[in-house]
């Protein structure tokens, strides 16, 4: 199966500012510390936002705006998995202050407790600031699911989806934000566009079905964290190696390889830095006729490995960030 996800992305430098994509999931569950973030602190994002004169991206307006350079850089909220606790605390303060977002709704939890039933769904979705995306049937690691029970999976949600939504939402996000290339290449064919959890900033060169996010969560949502986020400009690139992400015990670790366009100034600036061994350090990189390479130290541990780039490129930092999810066997 090929990929449909370089079709009409044009790979020139932009210069574009881009579309900065925060990730939550629960709120005031103060017990899942991994995923939750408090309402004060959610609150405090959004008027830290406000103060930097960063427009929200409505997300109807996403794909008209992905493939031309962005003067101004934009802030687009997603939420994942459509907890309950959403729709409780963060989703009446989004209505009284029309800030746009896509909830990305996996349909086999629907109506469970803890999570958000269909009415409740429909009601957020009738707001033409908001909008639903695709997230799988059951949210299961379907990395390491055959390619046949991948499909199933997707086409699962797909009816559910037309029963109760009466449309297959067009923005998916890959649960866990892990995927292969199969899965990829399947997503591309199917999806308009699809988002990870790597963090990096969306710039008209990314891959549309390789779309970057920053997850926020009660520890990395912490203000001083979150204003040096939303300070991050995107670093453009025409294309990154391996295109396979999931790695095998013969590919890790991999054969890491960025090239990046001509104009693109003090890339001899650029700091990576990666999880391989499971410890977090400094990557040995290596810099030539703007062909970026990483020599790992050695291969990733599963369940997944990490690499995040960033530029100071004129005081402007640049970031962009790669997850590498690891099959054990």
């Amino acid at each position: 199966m090929s990929s449909k996800s370089d079709e009409n992305n044009i790979k020139y430098y932009s210069n574009d500012e881009g579309i900065l994509s925060i990730m939550y999931h629960r709120f005031n569950e103060n017990k899942y510390p991994s995923t939750n973030i408090k309402m004060e602190i959610f609150k405090e994002h959004i008027e830290i936002i406000k103060s930097a004169n960063l427009n929200f991206n409505n997300p109807k307006t996403f794909e008209e705006k992905f493939s031309v350079p962005k003067l101004n850089k934009e802030i687009l909220i997603t939420i994942d998995d459509a907890f309950e606790s959403f729709y409780n605390e963060a989703w009446p303060f989004l209505k009284e202050n029309k800030i746009p977002f896509i909830l990305f709704v996996s349909t086999e939890p629907v109506g469970k407790r803890g999570y958000m039933t269909w009415d409740q769904i429909k009601e957020v979705e009738s707001n033409d600031f908001a909008f639903i995306g695709h997230h799988s049937h059951t949210h299961e690691y379907l990395v390491d699911a055959s390619n046949e029970e991948f499909i199933l999976d997707i086409e699962t949600a797909n009816k559910i989806f037309l029963k109760e939504l009466t449309y297959v939402p067009s923005l998916f996000s890959y649960p866990f934000g892990e995927y292969s290339k199969f899965m990829k290449d399947y997503v591309s064919k199917n999806f308009k566009y699809a988002f990870g959890q790597h963090s990096g900033v969306i710039d008209l060169n990314k891959d549309k079905f390789e779309l970057p996010r920053f997850p926020i969560n009660e520890k990395y949502g912490e203000i001083k964290r979150f204003k040096s986020i939303i300070n991050y400009f995107p670093l453009e690139y025409k294309k990154i190696l391996p295109e396979e992400k999931q790695l095998f015990k013969n590919t890790n670790p991999p054969t890491f390889k960025v090239e990046f366009f001509k104009e693109q100034k003090n890339l001899s600036n650029i700091n990576c830095y990666s999880n391989e061994g499971d410890v977090w350090k400094k990557s040995k990189t290596n810099i030539e006729n703007n062909f970026l390479t990483i020599e790992f130290r050695e291969a990733f541990k599963p369940r997944r490995g990490r690499v995040n780039c960033s530029l100071n490129d004129n005081g402007k930092w640049r970031w962009f960030g790669v997850q590498f999810p690891i099959k054990e066997n």
